[in-house]
């Protein structure tokens, strides 16, 4: 059974199921330098998210809900979460990445981690 906690006796087990979700997807997807892979982390308030080349271990661009742009936006997490696929799509686009693997994280592919990758398609990425 799964240890109480002040947020509810099942989060640390969610955490335990989106840990090994992750870990199953990630068998599957690598980023190369070819085709990167476009990493989401979500907490409860922000959005982060990164694309990275596997092969040398660098991050190529980012961007994330802690920007200065999108920091003052009053929005829900949901436009939020839209803006910031937007703006990684504009830096992706001037750093000359086109196509990328979409690695969610262990999410579900619904709401906010939805909402980011079809604003990033819309700018132009290609997954």
């Amino acid at each position: 059974m799964a240890p109480k906690t002040a947020f509810g006796k099942h989060t640390a087990a969610r955490t335990v199921s989106r840990a090994r979700r992750h870990r199953r997807v990630r068998k599957h997807i690598v980023g190369s330098a070819e085709r990167p892979r476009l990493v989401v982390n979500r907490s409860t308030r922000h959005m982060f998210v990164q694309i990275v080349d596997d092969t040398v271990g660098h991050t190529l661009v980012s961007a994330s809900t802690m920007d200065a742009s999108l920091r003052a936006m009053t929005a829900d997490k949901t436009e939020k979460a839209k803006k910031v696929g937007e703006l990684l799509a504009q830096r992706a686009k001037e750093a000359g990445i086109t196509k990328v693997v979409f690695d969610r994280g262990g999410n579900r592919y619904a709401g906010r981690i939805a909402a980011l990758a079809d604003s990033a398609r819309e700018g132009g990425l290609e997954f």
